[in-house]
């Protein structure tokens, strides 16, 4: 089991939920994929389906990971307490707060699924050590 000092990252996308959204994300991945809003999306899923080494990460990986949209998020998180946050955004949840792991510009100039497994194994390892 992990012993880290976070509980698990949340990663939200700068997406809402829904089939109608998924299909409309999709189409303007395919027609303009320059001006799609979502580089965690970029990062971690093709038009149709899962990264295959984002996935292979996913699922060998020992952190525990929710992925939420911008209105799960939301939703789930609603409280006058929590930050505004700019989206996408990975966060860490802890026993009492969340702390931003990788934020939205950082998460924009990622280019690969590689770079991003990178920047969560090194920024994690930090976390759990401090």
């Amino acid at each position: 089991m992990n012993k880290s000092k976070f509980k698990k990252i949340v990663f939200i996308y700068n997406a809402n939920s829904g089939v109608k959204n998924a299909l409309l994300d999709g189409a303007h991945k395919i027609l303009s994929p320059g001006t799609y809003q979502c580089n965690l999306c970029d990062l971690t899923y093709g038009v149709f389906t899962e990264n295959r080494l984002w996935k292979k990460f996913r699922m060998n990986s020992d952190l525990e990971m929710v992925f939420l949209h911008r209105d799960e998020f939301q939703k789930e998180y609603a409280s006058k307490f929590i930050p505004k946050y700019t989206y996408p955004i990975i966060l860490l949840e802890t026993e009492f707060d969340l702390d931003i792991l990788i934020n939205t510009t950082e998460l924009n100039e990622l280019t690969s699924s590689q770079a991003l497994i990178s920047v969560i194994e090194e920024r994690t390892a930090q976390k759990e050590t401090t």
